[in-house]
């Protein structure tokens, strides 16, 4: 008998005039009687922040490796709850004695950090709107956010001054006060003040309160509503200008509430026990919750260097209890373990795959996963657990699809919990989870959190259909923890909430258990020359399980008949196929050789073919990239989803020798 993690609240609709069809509304199970609010008592983030304080004070909260003598990273030293409270207080002091006032808003612009919390916590408790600044949205995107989000004052990482400086002759009507993570020069501050901004560092700034307040923290904070702008979050989005996402003080702690409510039902509650590392950026909506979330719960929070390079080395020293990341980074973390398990000899290998085994079918049996094979888990999975430090207990994965045999792998031999979910800033995060320990949610994102009720609506120009045995379409939402409309863009907003219901432009396909599968992107559809419509995103999932390809960038337009993709390779597996072919070894030139590129178009077509992809979703011509999509070359947003139009503007000319090179190839 078939278990389902959801319930119907409501009939489907059919076809009427304009509107399309669409499916019944479905909530999760956790929320049958009606979906989680926010308690009357509560107004504020600050609130989350200020009871951890007072119960825990002199617990450790925002830790740093400091560098050593010898240049290299040392242990994580501490801030405790008690020392981050007292300073968001000064940091909040000083802004209101700058003359920022409850509901102006405030950029924050720089890496993952104790600053940039303390930051954040100062413009809660001052009822101060912050608004996070990026430069991976694009080109003068800083200027952009400033001037648009009308922004008074900036906490500013070092490195990120002189690009902040830069912009300041477009910008300073609004901004009148940069302060800097750490400490500024001379010539910086006579920079700024030439253009009428005053330029403290983090230092002078904290101390400013001293000036004012006779160095009093007693000062009394302003009245705080749940409806106040908590935060605007401009969306990396692909084309066009960023759009500021308003997410209220409500719809953030309804967020962190049913993140709280889900992991305690199903896994077991955070606690000052846990620590969680912090290296997506702050930037984003999907760390920002959950660092509010750990802040909540009174855990500690590990900041990475900054580096990827010395990302495992981080973990290694801090040792987490949880670990959030995007699809990418598990990848990454997958293929290193398979091929250190490849590496260990056959005797090892089979023993590996036998544990392996053995532990899926239990928990595909429903035990849990700590209970599927405890002796196993100690004899041979331990070693894969020390991988990511050796205490992780939790791991989510949201951002964009987690292939199937990665989340496989990953629940079954890291001895913890994973979940992955689907969200988007516009619903505050994540709106979707799937549960510890329910194996037949592998491959989907799960059923709706408790503050979201969702249903699909048809999309019939490309053939999903909400009303079918296997409803497909696109998914809508309504709750909670929706966002309040973009800032100053209201034909923006009303194009995508209609009739209550926030269209995301993801298309999903709803599975027997309730859970929920994404298979397309509504947008990423074009035609072919023939006539054939191409949903990109599809095919480019289908080309991604060949072994051989770290990433792909599939392209076609309504002027040529055919596919052609830019594909960056697994480095290991093309220099493994120019050994054994007694070519080139160096991964440069191997990109450049003929027979390379020819190899894996082969590889990814009968990838293709296996997986029923049609004729023309076939590729005639690749190019192979060295280099990873990197958002330094503006390719990808911060969680790596592609940006087609720069994509095509920087690879337009491998694109025209691609098709030049297709047409020439035998059909």
């Amino acid at each position: 008998m078939s278990v389902t993690y959801t319930v119907k609240v409501e009939d489907s609709r059919p076809e009427s005039g304009k509107k399309p069809s669409a499916g019944p509304v479905y909530r999760c199970i956790y929320a049958k009687y009606g979906l989680l609010d926010l308690p009357d008592r509560m107004h504020s983030p600050w609130e989350f922040f200020s009871e951890s304080v007072k119960r825990n004070p002199n617990n450790r909260m925002l830790g740093r490796r400091q560098t050593t003598d010898s240049k290299q990273a040392g242990p994580y030293v501490w801030i405790t709850y008690q020392e981050a409270y007292d300073a968001a207080l000064r940091i909040g002091s000083a802004m209101r004695n700058q003359g920022v006032n409850p509901g102006d808003r405030c950029g924050i612009y720089g890496s993952n950090c104790p600053e940039w919390i303390i930051a954040m916590e100062a413009c809660n408790c001052q009822a101060v709107t912050y608004v996070p600044l990026y430069d991976t949205l694009g080109a003068n995107a800083v200027e952009f956010i400033v001037n648009h989000a009308e922004v008074a004052i900036a906490f500013v990482q070092e490195n990120k001054l002189p690009a902040i400086l830069s912009c300041l002759p477009a910008c300073c009507s609004y901004l009148k006060t940069i302060v800097c993570f750490a400490n500024v020069s001379s010539i910086q501050k006579k920079e700024a003040e030439e253009l009428g901004v005053s330029l403290f560092s983090w230092k002078e700034f904290s101390e400013l309160v001293a000036c004012f307040n006779n160095g009093s923290l007693d000062c009394e904070l302003p009245q705080k509503q749940k409806t106040d702008i908590c935060t605007i979050m401009y969306t990396s989005g692909t084309t066009g200008e960023p759009k500021g996402v308003i997410l209220t003080n409500k719809a953030i702690m309804t967020e962190v509430l049913s993140i709280d409510q889900l992991i305690e039902i199903t896994d077991k509650a955070c606690s000052e026990e846990d620590t969680y590392f912090s290296f997506l950026p702050l930037a984003h909506v999907y760390d920002q919750i959950m660092e509010t979330y750990f802040i909540k719960r009174g855990s500690s929070i590990g900041f990475w260097q900054g580096d990827v390079r010395y990302l495992m080395d981080d973990i290694q020293e801090l040792k987490p209890t949880a670990f959030c990341a995007v699809p990418r980074v598990y990848d990454r973390i997958y293929t290193g373990i398979v091929n250190k398990i490849a590496s260990g000899g056959l005797i090892r290998n089979k023993l590996f795959q036998y544990a392996y085994n053995y532990k899926l079918r239990n928990m595909e049996n429903g035990f849990p996963q700590d209970k599927a094979s405890p002796l196993l888990d100690k004899l041979v999975f331990d070693k894969v657990r020390q991988a990511l430090g050796g205490k992780v207990r939790l791991m989510l994965s949201g951002a964009a699809p987690l292939p199937r045999h990665v989340e496989e792998f990953l629940r079954v031999s890291c001895c913890s919990n994973l979940s992955q979910g689907y969200g988007l800033t516009e619903s505050c995060g994540g709106c979707f989870t799937s549960l510890a320990n329910v194996m037949s949610m592998i491959g989907t994102v799960g059923v709706p959190i408790t503050t979201i009720e969702a249903r699909l609506e048809s999309v019939p120009e490309m053939g999903y259909d909400a009303l079918s045995s296997v409803p497909r379409g696109e998914i809508c939402l309504r709750g909670n923890t929706l966002f309040s409309g973009y800032y100053k863009r209201q034909d923006l907003t009303d194009e995508v909430v209609i009739d209550g219901w926030f269209h995301t432009g993801d298309i999903g396909e709803l599975q027997s258990d309730g859970s929920m599968k994404i298979i397309d992107r509504k947008k990423n559809i074009f035609k072919l020359s023939q006539g054939e419509y191409v949903a990109v995103e599809n095919i480019e999932n289908t080309y991604s399980r060949c072994p051989l390809i770290a990433s792909i960038w599939v392209y076609g337009n309504s002027f040529e008949s055919f596919l052609v993709a830019v594909v960056v390779p697994e480095r290991k597996a093309l220099e493994d196929w120019g050994k054994e072919n007694g070519e080139a070894t160096d991964f440069k030139s191997l990109c450049e050789n003929p027979k390379a590129r020819k190899y894996i178009l082969n590889e990814l077509n009968s990838t293709g073919q296996t997986h029923h992809l049609r004729g023309f979703e076939l590729l005639k011509a690749v190019y192979l990239e060295p280099n990873p999509f990197d958002m330094e070359r503006d390719l990808v947003t911060p969680t790596f989803k592609l940006k087609r139009p720069q994509l095509l503007k920087y690879y337009k000319d491998r694109i025209d020798e691609l098709y030049s090179e297709g047409k020439g190839a035998k059909v």
